[in-house]
């Protein structure tokens, strides 16, 4: 962190043009990102920002750091090979459920069980949108698009599910109207040692418009979703007079002052716990339980730049050949002048 600069949001914008349609959910993520940007207050040239192929990919352009929009499903390979060979900088990938999920699916796991140190922003709509409105790998069955007329066959990744299956160590949740949760949880990312997943939940007003209405409308939002933080109760509803509890081996939404149950009762979150079944818990809720948002899951673990980085060093210590040159040059060798 630079302690002698403070930036501000304004100093991580590029100069170029946003070309996203009017209302589309990818301007709020990318407003929260400036403004996690200016928080880390990390100069933009240690920062790097790749995407693979989508409308959500085009955030490269419209951050004024080191940026590479690449192919189609490659951003967690190319984000990789970047934090390995420049581990000083701060490495974002930012990725679509299309994107990530299907062409990416595999380099998305792999980056995950690596715990390579990267900041993974996943821009969820459940749909294609750059491609025009095809089903995608997060839709939900029956949905239908002009790739599923007759409504979809398949069941959805739920990218929680996935990460942690992965062995992810970091998973947040927010959605794209909640700018202050948003910029929260993607300075918990940035700050987490290893692979971070924050998945944004999207609205493509063209090809998905609503898709998130049930829980993201201001009215209701409060009693639909649930901001967890470690360390603090889980409460929720407009007054916060809602709260979690376990019910045998099952998560339960109870009323506090009602049926007993008081403040004591209520679970307190532990993003830190090695065991992932009550995050995984949290992160499966769906109606009538409130859809969790916020760090849900953040333990340590190597991380993989950092061990890679360690062997080098331990092998180049034990031999006198530490780079390719001086193997090329260990031999007879002679001079043609």
């Amino acid at each position: 962190m630079n302690t002698d600069i403070k930036y501000t949001p304004q100093d991580y914008k590029s100069d170029q043009y946003v070309r996203w349609c009017p209302g589309c959910g990818d301007y709020a993520t990318l407003n929260s990102l400036h403004r996690a940007m200016a928080e880390l207050n990390i100069p933009p040239h240690r920062m790097a920002v790749i995407s693979g192929i989508g409308c959500s990919s085009r955030l490269p352009y419209y951050v004024n750091t080191y940026g590479f929009h690449t192919i189609h499903g490659r951003g967690a390979a190319i984000a990789t090979g970047v934090k390995i060979a420049r581990p000083d900088l701060s490495v974002w990938l930012i990725t679509g459920d299309g994107d990530c999920l299907a062409i990416g699916g595999n380099h998305f796991i792999h980056a995950l069980r690596r715990n390579v140190d990267l900041n993974i922003v996943l821009m969820n709509n459940k749909i294609y949108g750059l491609t025009k409105g095809q089903y995608s790998p997060t839709s939900e069955r029956g949905f239908v698009s002009k790739s599923s007329p007759y409504g979809t066959v398949e069941d959805p990744f739920i990218p929680a599910e996935l990460t942690l299956g992965a062995r992810g160590r970091f998973f947040a949740r927010t959605i794209d109207v909640d700018l202050a949760n948003q910029t929260e949880v993607l300075v918990a990312a940035a700050r987490h040692k290893g692979t971070s997943v924050v998945e944004v939940l999207d609205n493509c007003v063209i090809f998905n418009d609503g898709i998130h209405k049930a829980i993201s409308d201001k009215t209701f939002r409060a009693e639909k979703t649930i901001v967890l933080r470690h360390g603090e109760k889980m409460l929720f509803g407009l007054n916060r007079e809602k709260g979690l509890v376990l019910d045998g081996l099952k998560l339960k939404a109870v009323t506090v002052g009602e049926d007993g149950y008081t403040p004591e009762d209520i679970l307190v979150h532990d993003a830190h716990e090695q065991d992932l079944t009550l995050h995984l818990m949290l992160a499966m809720m769906s109606d009538p339980l409130p859809v969790a948002t916020g760090v849900i899951r953040e333990v340590e673990a190597p991380a993989y730049d950092e061990s890679v980085a360690q062997q080098i060093n331990e092998v180049q210590a034990k031999t006198p050949v530490r780079k390719l040159h001086d193997l090329l040059m260990s031999g007879e060798t002679w001079e043609i002048k």
